[in-house]
């Protein structure tokens, strides 16, 4: 595989020590070596500034002091931002209960706190809420009544035509407030089906005081694989996020969430990234699995073009932008 810069080495390092904190030794070496202006790019490319920021605090890292008070602005913007989205997040649900409408947040804010000991410094732009595809129109008109209005697709295509094609709609509302309305968690519909709104849940706090219901652990696992494959794992925020949340489990757990994903329709996408994982974060030490999907020619494959992708990308472009 491509060696990646210590640039990049150094974000992993910081990233694991934000779910794991016995790595700070290696984060206060590594720091010594790096091209600051570079990891701050770097690390705002791939969202994870917040995460760095903390690591490199509490591995006391000698930062030049123009580079730290720019990661420290940062990390407070990433910290305010989440907090509104919180306490919007929290209106929200208010709202749709008192509607009787059916709903999940997923990714953002519920993942953080699955995955990191300070979640709040976990990079969110928005909202993701699930609902029902039969309550799409009621979930608009209750978005438009509490101020926001549709981005993605414009005002004149019909929204109800536009969600048979799509997987989700853009809305904001001031200050700043995005909502990524989800009728379903995969573009693709072969890609698993089954999971929905009605799907298993649990209920995570997400500060003091704010609990938001989120997929259940099997189900969440096979949605963020298909997530960060459809989004060609180009930022290292999306791997940082599903590795924190798998080291919450035992090896056996993670072999059973793994199976489980099969079964959910999550096919290749979750080998890939149980092996991307693996790749930076070690994430299958203790498991049978990186025996097991690494006799797949195609999933090695599919595993190797993902971790080129993440340490290749040195001029931070998004891959998602181009055609194909």
């Amino acid at each position: 595989m491509k060696v990646a810069s210590v640039e990049f080495q150094l974000m992993v390092e910081c990233c694991r020590a934000a779910f794991a904190a016995d790595e700070m030794p290696i984060v206060g070496e590594m720091a010594a070596t790096v091209d600051w202006h570079r990891f701050v790019w770097n690390a705002r490319f791939h969202r994870v500034q917040g995460l760095v920021w903390h690591s490199l605090c509490s591995a006391r890292a000698q930062m030049p002091p123009e580079h730290a008070a720019a990661l420290s602005a940062d990390a407070e913007a990433i910290v305010t931002s989440n907090l509104q989205m919180a306490v919007e997040a929290r209106d929200l649900s208010a709202d749709f209960e008192k509607a009787g409408l059916d709903f999940l947040f997923v990714k953002g804010l519920t993942v953080g706190a699955l995955a990191y000991s300070r979640p709040l410094l976990k990079m969110g732009w928005d909202i993701d809420v699930l609902i029902a595809p039969r309550q799409l129109a009621q979930a608009a008109e209750l978005l438009r009544s509490r101020g926001y209005r549709l981005v993605i697709p414009e005002t004149s295509v019909d929204l109800q035509q536009w969600h048979d094609r799509h997987k989700e709609s853009v809305w904001t509302r001031e200050p700043g407030i995005h909502v990524e309305l989800h009728t379903r968690l995969a573009d693709n519909c072969l890609m698993i089906p089954s999971i929905d709104v009605h799907s298993p849940r649990q209920l995570v706090e997400v500060i003091s005081g704010i609990s938001l219901p989120t997929l259940a652990g099997d189900q969440l696992l096979a949605y963020l694989c298909v997530h960060g494959a459809a989004s060609a794992w180009f930022r290292l925020k999306w791997i940082a996020d599903l590795a924190g949340l798998l080291s919450r489990y035992s090896p056996v757990d993670i072999e059973q969430l793994y199976d489980v994903s099969q079964q959910l329709g999550a096919a290749r996408a979750a080998d890939q990234a149980l092996l991307l994982a693996d790749a930076l974060f070690q994430s299958l030490d203790g498991t049978n699995l990186r025996t097991r999907l690494n006799r797949s020619d195609i999933t090695r494959g599919l595993a190797a073009a993902a971790y080129r992708q993440l340490v290749g990308n040195t001029e931070c472009r998004e891959p998602t932008d181009a055609a194909l």
